[in-house]
């Protein structure tokens, strides 16, 4: 078990940040029919799915003799594969300038995203409740596809591909013991929210948090956030982290997130 993150002072927080997110995406890689290399290089992950945030290359570290066939590798993998791919470039990643290098070899920018920490002693158990709204946890695969369905539409990926997502999902597994752990928001007893908590590197990471948009604006991506970290602080974890998309930034810093660094993102291959 890593040593656990003790607060957001430490110089260990970024680089557990980026190393819980690389373990995050590897589960993905491990499941069953998908594609994941782990090298001292870099790490790979294609799904299948033919959408990029489900296939990625993270934790480059590359030399200049080594960077032309990385990414000429990655590109072929792509093509073979036929998916979308990011490549997340963070503080960690070597060379510093990588992006210029994807960009030459036709990658685009597609922005950047801050990823946050908290310090789980600030965290506030009793904030506002959305009206008529419960949170239960996923505990197999029935509220599983749920929780896919309900998390795909909150982010606005093609319908088309639900049913590879909830087949990716449940070859990772769902339950009290498998992680990510995951949590619907139920609003008069419909399923309008997500999110999710990944453990690793001493760090417990949000992740998923989506809401579909006719229940937007009533704290209701707040109130999924706030429940993973109470479940991680029970659990003894200190820091919690995440990579926030622009639409949830300012809910997570009233919760009492910071901004830590900065992760960007290139794609390739979506003409595939």
């Amino acid at each position: 078990m890593a040593t656990v993150i003790k607060d957001l002072s430490s110089p260990e927080l970024v680089p557990a940040l980026e190393n819980n997110m690389f373990e995050f995406w590897s589960t993905y890689g491990r499941a069953t029919g998908r594609g994941l290399y782990i090298g001292k290089d870099y790490i790979r992950v294609l799904t299948g799915i033919p959408f990029p945030i489900f296939n990625g290359v993270f934790r480059a570290q590359l030399s200049p003799e080594t960077i032309d066939d990385a990414i000429s590798d990655t590109l072929a993998a792509i093509k073979t594969w036929k998916v979308p791919l990011f490549w997340w470039v963070g503080p960690g990643t070597q060379p510093s300038n990588l992006g210029e290098h994807l960009e030459r070899h036709g990658f685009h920018y597609t922005g950047s995203m801050p990823g946050m920490a908290i310090d789980l002693s600030i965290l506030k158990e009793d904030g506002p409740q959305p009206h008529n709204f419960t949170i239960r946890p996923v505990e197999n695969n029935e509220t599983l596809e749920t929780w896919v369905r309900v998390a795909a539409k909150g982010f606005d990926i093609p319908a088309s591909i639900h049913d590879s997502i909830v087949d990716l999902e449940r070859s990772v597994g769902a339950g009290p013991d498998v992680s990510p752990r995951r949590y619907i928001g139920y609003q008069n007893g419909v399923p309008v929210a997500t999110s999710g908590m990944f453990i690793h590197s001493g760090v417990a990471a949000i992740c998923w948090v989506a809401t579909l948009p006719e229940a937007r604006r009533q704290g209701i991506g707040a109130a999924m956030t706030r429940m993973p970290l109470i479940d991680a602080r029970l659990k003894g974890y200190r820091v919690s982290t995440l990579v926030a998309m622009e639409m949830g930034h300012s809910v997570y810093k009233k919760l009492g997130f910071q901004d830590v660094c900065s992760i960007s993102l290139y794609l390739a291959g979506s003409e595939l």
